[in-house]
Order: C-alpha cells, then sequence, then structure tokens
C-alpha cells in the first residue's frame, strides 16, 4: 500500500490475531495490525470493537479482562462511530450489493474514512465499493 494510504480492518483479522486456532493467519493477522499500528494508517468502527470483544469472550473463550486490554490497546486507532443515517444506508446498501447488512455497515465505515483497502476474509478478494478495494489478509499470493 502506497505510505499514508488509511486501510480498514475487519474484527476477524483481530480475532486471528488472538487465536491459536489458525496458527498462519495468526501470524498473518499480527503481522498486518503491527504494520498498520506503527504506520498509524490503520481504521475501525465502533461495531469491530464489539465484534472483536464479543467474540473472543465468548467463541474464543478468551478472559474477559484480556479482552477488554485489547480493546483499550486499539484506541489509539481511527475509529468510526455510525450514526443512525448510516445505519440506514447500510440497510440500503446491502440490498444494493447483494451482502450482509453488517458487511454494508463495515464498508461504510471503511468509505467514511477515506480508507482504500479493507482487510477482511468476508467478502470477495479484489471487490470495490467505491474507492473501497477489499482485500484478504490470508490468501495465498
Amino acid at each position: 500500500m502506497p505510505a499514508g494510504e488509511r486501510e480498514f480492518v475487519d474484527s476477524n483479522v483481530f480475532l486471528y490475531a488472538f487465536s491459536a486456532q489458525a496458527p498462519q493467519k495468526g501470524e498473518a493477522a499480527r503481522l498486518l495490525l503491527t504494520r498498520l499500528a506503527k504506520s498509524k494508517a490503520g481504521c475501525i468502527s465502533v461495531q469491530v470493537l464489539q465484534e472483536f470483544y464479543a467474540n473472543a469472550t465468548r467463541k474464543l473463550r478468551v478472559d474477559p479482562a484480556e479482552a477488554l486490554r485489547q480493546l483499550k490497546r486499539l484506541d489509539r486507532w481511527r475509529t468510526d462511530v455510525p450514526q443512525v443515517e448510516h445505519v440506514i444506508e447500510a440497510a440500503e446498501n446491502s440490498q444494493l450489493w447483494q451482502i450482509s447488512f453488517w458487511d454494508a455497515l463495515i464498508v461504510g465505515s471503511a468509505q467514511r474514512q477515506n480508507c482504500h483497502t479493507l482487510w477482511t476474509e468476508d467478502l470477495n478478494e479484489g471487490q470495490q465499493f467505491g474507492s473501497v478495494t477489499v482485500r484478504n489478509p490470508f490468501r495465498s499470493k
């Protein structure tokens, strides 16, 4: 990615970084997150924070205190806080783009933060939503 370009990270990337269930994906996630943290190019949304905490504590059985520590580390990242009109827009876009409402909300957050890349495994590699391009950090090159 060109220097200074913002990149949005979906919750699944954070979950792999803290899971021992898929070591190769975990390593790829940690490398990406480290790069984005150092460059300050990483962007997230409140939805990402919520999904991370809920899934880390419920599905991965991460100690809630540890999951909370990780949330606090993410307060340095640019964070989108969707408003009511953004939720309505996501509902409309989910129908237009034929993706889930939750994915449309993520794409909208990436767009509002002027991100050119959305890192997720939940959408198709290379898929375009305006100026946002989907990239899968776990895809073999």
